[in-house]
């Protein structure tokens, strides 16, 4: 069971809209140091706080947490001694390794993640609309008099005609995912042409979405802010899968994934035990060859230092 302080820390960070990951040991075989039981947060930088095994045990649930964060999805992650192929199956993932003095981990990753913020200019119903629907989404809906910022997810403006140029400006500046605006089709063109007059580029005006919303016949100021929301749900689902690219990194074989969107996990392969790990500040490293190599723990850094040839081909 989750200690009092983790309860706490848990609260408080939720309350901040921090993200975060409860992992919790359901299965324990000796001769592993954790019980049943044992949990841990994992905080968006790869933070663990609490305990739930050793190192080499930290950087699976490390890796596999932040991914949990990624697709929101909850997973039991199955950490066993030794190396080779693992299965696979719907809901789990298992994963061998070469650290593990023997026994067995079973560990649910439960991802609490922060909820999305979304900007609403005015005091109009289909302001007061949005904001009473948005959160039964779980989205943040905030006054936007705030400054919009990288990692909102949409700014919407219903304010008929008040206050609505400098934020629209401001979020397509910013490059948020949505920007909407809720005005007819003439004047929605109307306020683009101010746009570009005031020197936003126009591939940021073209993002503009006004009418703001699907086109679902709304009338009524409940059934608008449904559209608008509708669309919302749809650019934050879009955005939700990325490519990752792989790049060798200086003279070793050790790949690094680096995924275009921010905040996603950047892994690497240790190279002297073969272990996938997530490169955080706190990851074990050492440089080579002008790059960086990344290891599950301090031992793999100190074997590999003296000798890195004994690991890589160089050259």
């Amino acid at each position: 069971m989750i200690a009092d302080d983790l309860t706490r820390r848990a609260a408080a960070l939720k309350a901040e809209g921090e993200q975060f990951v409860v992992a919790t040991v359901v299965r324990a075989q000796r001769p592993t140091s954790v019980r049943a039981g044992d949990a841990a947060l994992v905080l968006g930088d790869g933070t663990i706080e609490g305990f739930v095994g050793g190192t080499c045990a930290e950087q699976s649930v490390r890796l596999h947490a932040l991914r949990a964060l990624e697709t929101g999805e909850g997973l039991l992650l199955r950490i066993l001694p030794g190396d080779g192929e693992a299965p696979a199956d719907e809901g789990a993932v298992t994963v061998t390794n070469p650290c593990l003095s023997g026994g067995a981990l079973e560990v649910f990753l439960d991802p609490v993640p922060a909820p999305p913020r979304v900007l609403v200019v005015g005091e109009t119903p289909i302001a007061r609309a949005l904001a009473r629907l948005g959160g039964e989404l779980d989205l943040d809906v905030v006054d936007g008099a705030c400054e919009p910022r990288e990692g909102d997810l949409a700014l919407v403006v219903a304010a008929h005609g008040r206050a609505e140029l400098g934020a629209l400006r401001g979020a397509l500046e910013v490059g948020l995912p949505y920007v909407g605006l809720v005005a007819s089709r003439r004047r929605g063109a109307a306020v683009a042409d101010e746009l570009r007059a005031a020197g936003v580029a126009e591939e940021r005006v073209a993002a503009l979405d006004t009418p703001a919303g699907l086109d679902l016949g709304a009338r009524t100021p409940g059934e608008i802010a449904l559209s608008i929301l509708a669309r919302i749900v749809a650019v934050r689902r879009a955005g939700a899968d990325h490519g990752i690219e792989c790049r060798v990194v200086g003279h070793m074989d050790q790949q690094v994934d680096t995924r275009r969107a921010e905040g996603a996990v950047a892994t690497a392969v240790d190279p002297v035990c073969g272990m996938t790990v997530a490169v955080t500040d706190d990851t074990p490293r050492v440089e080579h060859g002008g790059r960086l190599v990344h290891f599950c723990c301090e031992g793999c850094a100190a074997t590999f230092a003296p000798d890195p040839a004994r690991f890589v081909g160089v050259g």
